[in-house]
């Protein structure tokens, strides 16, 4: 049985699984609107264009995807070159290249961008596969020749469409229906966003051609999807963190966004609970610097995302534009189109005026969910304003951390209590790291940066957190002067504290409190509070003096007030361990006998709080 039947044969087979197994979505025969259908239709480059002519800020993103596209046509075309298990760098230019000059074509009509864009799909077709063991990579190359195949479709030659055409179904469609490369069918995580967009912009594609399989392959879209988008149940909080709900959830708007195009219904996922508030979630991640709340497997880089755009309009909420209003105020718009999916924006953006985008009301956001977060700041517009971000949850999720309690901290324009965020991929799987594992004793938890002694929580006995345990936000409060959020941490530290829970907190506007209260088990314990930060540091008692960028920040131990504080080096003790520039671990040790209750509480005061002797003393029950 050669290839082509064997993956038809699995195609039959996982339509007929039992997840899948619904009534049709579609019509038998559904009919297909013209090309170019996948996104923007035939004639609403109007729309776009209009946009350019009346307002500034989409003038200047149109024309800086021109100087884009006029760079690109200088390269050569993208070549199948692997690093690792991945092609995905080269499937993501390749999608940056296709989506930009396609775009350019359209709006503009110049003959150049149409030539090089057909040169840059037809090198691409002739690569040997796109990678299927890592779907990502077919998923996103499917995505990019999918857009640049419809929205050039009236152009093409006919050889160059059933080259283009035979690519897509053949290395992007054909190997989704390979049960040993379509796992990601029923996975909750990015995988599974990514991989059902691309396969259905590659259906909506090539429909007129294969339209009993492009169909099938929407309809199992729609129905695969759900899984994913129920992570971000029930207020909005993505368990992966800022990095992958700029991946995940935007392909998903991307998803979305095209087969609402083109069937004029959502087949009710916008409804999914907790998905269009998720847009809440992403605004107050951007901390008060401009860095991202970058737990888990994140940079703390923050930046434009083209899919608030597409959520503030379906929210019909100008405010959740606040960051992007922010980021569009900049001068230099190139950056931008280093976004693979930039030319989104013109699409989404065109009927949100940024004029009408106004400071968000609320100071705080909490989410629920698999990794719960609290997210408070004084201010949306004061720059030396105070943002506290509170992580609670699991490192059981995908991408996830052993940070379960863990936050960080800015004033006065600084960041303080920082995160090191996630490390290369390829830097440690090149060193043979199962970096993927979840279970306790997976070898992830050896690489330093992700478990429990790299952040800003607590460790016990030198031990790791429990994978298999689960925090939620107990209680917290949006009350400006005194917003805070408070967890019960015991199951992920089971056995080795009898109980312990933490709160942070700021006060009057003015500083931060963390507070943990903890019961030690029936033998002696030994506990660390650490915190991560950038800044220089001077010991002194039970203080510590920090210094970054000409501010400053008085960390003190309020209890208990006999502590002496230390610090603790960063530098990699492995091969395999990213090297830490800068960075120092500050804190202390408190030593429990059996079954001591010990309240540990650290103020964080900023040198410009004209009260640096403040006192708190309230306990966890009273907040």
């Amino acid at each position: 049985m050669n290839y082509l039947k064997c993956l038809l044969l699995s195609f039959g087979m996982v339509l007929g699984s039992t997840l899948f197994a619904q009534n049709e979505l579609l019509p038998k025969s559904p009919k297909m609107v013209e090309h170019p259908r996948i996104l923007l239709l035939g004639g609403e480059e109007a729309l776009i264009k209009n946009s350019i002519a009346t307002d500034a800020t989409w003038k200047k993103m149109h024309e800086a995807i021109l100087i884009s596209c006029d760079k690109i046509i200088a390269q050569p075309p993208v070549e199948r070159i692997q690093i690792g298990r991945r092609l995905l760098d080269k499937s993501r230019e390749a999608l940056r290249r296709i989506f930009q000059l396609s775009y350019a074509w359209r709006m503009t009509g110049q003959e150049k961008y149409f030539t090089r864009c057909e040169q840059e799909m037809l090198a691409i077709a002739k690569f040997s596969d796109w990678n299927p063991s890592h779907f990502l990579d077919v998923a996103e190359m499917t995505m990019g020749m999918a857009i640049g195949y419809d929205w050039l479709y009236h152009k093409l030659s006919e050889v160059s469409r059933k080259t283009i055409r035979e690519a897509i179904v053949t290395k992007g469609i054909y190997p989704s229906l390979d049960p040993k490369y379509n796992s990601w069918l029923g996975s909750s995580n990015n995988w599974n966003q990514v991989c059902n967009a691309g396969i259905t912009f590659g259906s909506l594609a090539v429909w007129e051609e294969h339209p009993q399989l492009a169909k099938s392959l929407v309809e199992r879209a729609i129905k695969s999807i759900p899984i994913s988008m129920d992570e971000y149940k029930p207020d909005g909080a993505y368990p992966e963190g800022y990095g992958y709900w700029g991946y995940g959830t935007s392909f998903n708007v991307m998803f979305l966004s095209a087969v609402e195009k083109v069937f004029g219904t959502d087949f009710g996922l916008n409804n999914t609970p907790g998905f269009l508030q998720t847009s809440w979630f992403m605004e107050n991640m951007k901390a008060v610097s401009s860095l991202s709340f970058n737990w888990g497997d994140a940079g703390q880089g923050s930046g434009l995302q083209p899919a608030m755009f597409w959520l503030a309009q379906k929210n019909n909420d100008p405010t959740l534009l606040w960051n992007e209003k922010s980021y569009l105020a900049q001068v230099d718009y190139g950056r931008f189109t280093g976004d693979r999916l930039i030319p989104a924006v013109m699409i989404w953006g065109k009927e949100m005026p940024l004029a009408k985008v106004t400071e968000p009301k609320s100071l705080v956001y909490k989410g629920q969910g698999a990794n719960p977060v609290c997210m408070m700041r004084t201010s949306w517009s004061d720059k030396n304003a105070i943002f506290l971000g509170f992580k609670a949850g699991s490192a059981s999720v995908n991408h996830g951390h052993m940070d379960i309690g863990s936050f960080v901290m800015e004033s006065d324009g600084t960041r303080w209590a920082t995160d090191f965020g996630m490390q290369d991929y390829e830097s440690l799987e090149s060193k043979g790291i199962a970096l993927f594992g979840r279970t306790q004793d997976a070898q992830r938890w050896t690489v330093f940066r992700l478990n429990n002694r790299a952040h800003n929580t607590l460790t016990v006995d030198d031990q790791l957190q429990l994978v298999k345990g689960y925090a939620k936000i107990d209680k917290y409060s949006d009350q400006q002067d005194f917003m805070f959020a408070q967890s019960d941490l015991s199951t992920v530290y089971e056995k080795q504290l009898a109980s312990v829970k933490r709160g942070a907190a700021i006060v009057d506007k003015k500083y931060v409190v963390v507070r943990d209260e903890v019961v030690a088990t029936d033998k002696p314990t030994t506990v660390r509070w650490t915190m991560l930060t950038s800044a220089t540091v001077v010991l002194k008692g039970n203080r510590i003096l920090l210094s970054k960028e000409g501010n400053t920040l008085t960390l003190q131990v309020s209890s208990p007030s006999s502590i002496k504080m230390k610090t603790w080096s960063t530098t990699p003790t492995t091969t395999y361990d990213a090297p830490n520039v800068g960075k120092t671990l500050v804190g202390f040790e408190i030593n429990l006998k059996p079954k001591q209750k010990q309240t540990i509480q650290v103020l964080l005061v900023p040198g410009s709080c004209k009260d640096q002797k403040v006192k708190f003393e309230k306990g966890l029950d009273q907040w």
